[in-house]
């Protein structure tokens, strides 16, 4: 609901003769504040602050308060319920007494406290596990957002290029309407047979079927853009800038491969994760070593609950040390194939993004190239109807002729629209490869 406000606020209209246009930007800072893959990301990393915090609980004391009744005639349990209680007097030691003492209530109060003050570490690695593990979170959450921004731009760009082949469309149709009204006054006039007519009527038709199907991918394409951005937004398609050809400036192969090794928040992320294992293994290995935990407890005991009674107090220190760590070398072992594993899958994702961004760069190299050779076919295509539909009209052609060229017309440019929205989107797939697209960055999509 948030973000629709702040988008209908975004495109508020300066003034009643200004249509207002939602650009790539907006979308773009609507989805980073509403998409669910954000939001799961910003939990995962909330996730991994109180997993950091966690690890340092250890360091502090554990104290703790208990209030108790009890009751009981056990000879055991009297004994030492008087003396603790300081009602112990020369009748209790008689034997009757002894033997078989009266019930006895006891209200006990008391704190007691523990404290690990050696660990041989261990607190210390996990520490700094936890906050290996929390930066690799931080930093997968920009993974996340430079895939926010591609899924949104191609999204965007997905209406973009709907309502060229839209528009496209609409001027097919109303090409194959002149071409229909041009063979129907020709048969009228006895300058053409009626098939000519009939064949420019059957054309008109299909136009017309390929204008339905064309408004119906635009409304899906927008539908598609809603979900990216993850709230509905307040205008439809036309709100959009139009699709334009751009140009766009790359560095070789092999800088742009440097480039997403050194810039690609996931491979940075799995680097901390290995780090964090690597801690793991040292943790693991300290694990051995001995502890030393001091403690303390204080406990007041009376016959009534608002009564007096005796309090007593007390305290020690131990050392403990694992004589038969069976289990212990057992999660050394395990902590050091995790580490193998984590390596592994390091070099595994530095292989797939040499791949990946290989791909990407061939495939915008190819889409430029394919612009040239679309800009160039659209151009010839319009001058080859424009020559036909004068031959036509002047009786030098058949119909068939001008509605072939119509047809190539039609295809060329919407080959050419085709071409300039895949060049646009490989380029923002080649920044998402080298791990480079960020918000800002969108603006030269526009």
């Amino acid at each position: 609901m948030a973000g629709t406000i702040l988008l209908a606020a975004a495109l508020a209209l300066p003034s009643a003769a200004e249509q207002p246009k939602l650009t790539l930007q907006q979308a773009v800072a609507a989805a980073l504040q509403n998409s669910p893959a954000e939001k799961l990301a910003a939990a995962g990393v909330q996730a991994a602050e109180v997993r950091f915090r966690l690890a340092r609980t250890p360091l502090l004391p554990q104290i703790t308060f208990s209030e108790s009744i009890t009751g009981g005639n056990d000879p055991v349990y009297a004994f030492g319920t008087k003396l603790r209680q300081q009602v112990f007097s020369n009748s209790d030691f008689g034997l009757n007494s002894l033997n078989r003492p009266s019930p006895i209530p006891n209200f006990s109060t008391s704190f007691s406290g523990r404290w690990t003050a050696f660990d041989s570490g261990q607190t210390r690695f996990q520490m700094r596990r936890a906050r290996l593990l929390k930066q690799s979170a931080e930093v997968s959450g920009s993974r996340t957002s430079q895939e926010t921004i591609y899924r949104t731009v191609s999204a965007y760009e997905s209406v973009l290029i709907a309502s060229r082949e839209l528009e496209v469309t609409r001027h097919s149709v109303d090409t194959a309407q002149a071409l229909y009204e041009l063979g129907r006054n020709r048969v009228n006039a006895g300058l053409a047979v009626e098939s000519d007519a009939l064949s420019a009527q059957v054309n008109l038709a299909h136009r017309k079927q390929e204008l339905i199907q064309a408004e119906g991918a635009r409304q899906t394409a927008w539908a598609e853009l809603e979900a990216a951005v993850g709230v509905a937004l307040p205008l439809g398609p036309e709100s959009l800038e139009e699709l334009q050809e751009h140009a766009f400036t790359t560095g070789a192969l092999a800088e742009e491969i440097a480039q997403a090794l050194e810039k690609r928040p996931d491979l940075a992320s799995l680097a901390l994760q290995t780090s964090a294992q690597k801690t793991a293994v040292q943790s693991a290995k300290w694990d051995f070593g001995p502890r030393v935990n001091v403690f303390g407890s204080w406990q007041a005991d009376r016959h009534s609950f608002a009564g007096s009674g005796g309090e007593n107090w007390m305290s020690g220190a131990e050392l403990r040390v694992d004589l038969l760590p069976v289990g212990k070398r057992w999660q050394l072992q395990q902590e050091k194939v995790a580490l193998l594993s984590a390596k592994a899958g390091e070099e595994l994702a530095r292989n797939t993004i040499r791949v990946e961004v290989s791909r990407a760069y061939f495939g915008h190299q190819a889409a430029g190239q394919m612009l040239e050779v679309a800009r160039s076919a659209k151009a010839q295509a319009a001058e080859s109807l424009r020559i036909l539909r004068n031959r036509y009209d002047a009786g030098l052609v058949s119909i068939t002729d001008v509605l072939g060229a119509e047809d190539a017309d039609r295809q060329s440019q919407s080959g050419y629209w085709q071409a300039a929205y895949r060049n646009a989107l490989s380029y923002a797939a080649l920044r998402l490869a080298t791990g480079t697209l960020n918000a800002d960055q969108v603006v030269n999509l526009q």
